[in-house]
């Protein structure tokens, strides 16, 4: 069985578009298309059906790419741990984090690191979500921290917190009741760079929602900026609870049919390096640290974009 068709079935299944797969794992959608279309025939079934609303996994595809993600995370167990008696690695990590990853989520990171069978230093590096994939891409990092949006599909991903997500509305009622995404459409919302995870979060949100996003026409240049400028009444906003600063009229719990939206964030990096084995260590132990343990209200924002 081929891994790489393997491994193109996951991307889709990340992604949800081919197109989208194809780029992020940088090959073309022909390429990709008749991988998992050979993998298909050769399992004998169909994984993936095309709707208006996206791709999404047939009956048999859902109980079979979860058996492809732990194939392949085995292999890149496997890959790492040789990799790692291979070529033993210094004693620090170059980990990326994004502007919204919080200080007690930084604080859990230092923690784990210290636990390490084998103990490690850990050096930070923050900037918008875009560099950092970019660096981690190149090998000047060895593991980024972000908010979990679609891309990087040939790389380990593992969802290490969560927190739930807030519509700022000023041209709303007063009020502090919860709200559907879909009651909370019509807003025009400020967004930042193309490159921050925050405008990322809230483009796919409503993407995938089959919704129109109506912004405001100017761009902050970070999640502070976002909030502030909501506050002043210049747009809507969406933020994740702990990065609210200041006081809103209308701050509301955001809903996608009854439920909560949140935002989760998650470690990714490359396991085929000779640090694969401890930052799947790593990342296992920071999952496990964030369990149960919500990211507090308040908790103080640095600056930058996200």
């Amino acid at each position: 069985m081929n891994i790489e068709a393997l491994r193109y079935a996951q991307a889709v299944s990340r992604t949800k578009s081919f197109s989208a797969a194809a780029r992020a794992y940088g090959v073309t959608q022909p390429a990709l298309s008749n991988g998992v279309a050979r993998l298909e025939e050769e399992l004998g079934v169909k994984l993936f059906e095309r709707s208006p609303r996206g791709v999404r996994p047939t009956a048999h595809g859902a109980r079979i790419l979860p058996l492809i993600d732990h194939v392949l995370g085995g292999l890149d167990t496997l890959a790492a741990e040789a990799q790692r008696l291979a070529h033993p690695a210094d004693d620090t990590v170059r980990v990326g984090v994004s502007p919204l990853i919080g200080a007690d989520l930084v604080a859990r990171a230092f923690e784990a690191a210290r636990g390490l069978t084998r103990p490690r230093d850990l050096v930070l590096r923050e900037a918008d979500l875009e560099p950092l994939r970019g660096d981690l891409e190149a090998g000047r990092l060895d593991i980024v921290l972000v908010p979990a949006v679609p891309g990087m599909p040939a790389f380990r991903h593992q969802v290490i917190a969560r927190e739930p997500v807030v519509v700022i509305d000023p041209g709303a009622s007063v009020t502090d009741t919860p709200v559907e995404l879909t009651a909370a459409a019509g807003a025009a919302y400020i967004l930042g760079p193309p490159t921050c995870g925050l405008t990322t979060f809230t483009t796919e949100l409503f993407r995938s929602n089959d919704m129109a996003l109506h912004t405001y026409p100017g761009q902050a240049a970070s999640f502070r900026a976002v909030d502030e400028w909501a506050s002043l009444g210049l747009g809507a906003a969406l933020l994740p609870r702990s990065k609210i600063t200041h006081e809103h009229a209308s701050c509301r719990p955001l809903l996608r049919a009854g439920e909560p939206v949140e935002i989760a964030y998650e470690a990714v990096w490359d396991c085929d390096t000779p640090l694969g084995a401890d930052l799947e260590e790593f990342v296992t132990v920071l999952a496990r640290a964030a369990e149960g343990t919500p990211i507090a209200r308040g908790a103080a924002p640095r600056g930058g974009s996200d």
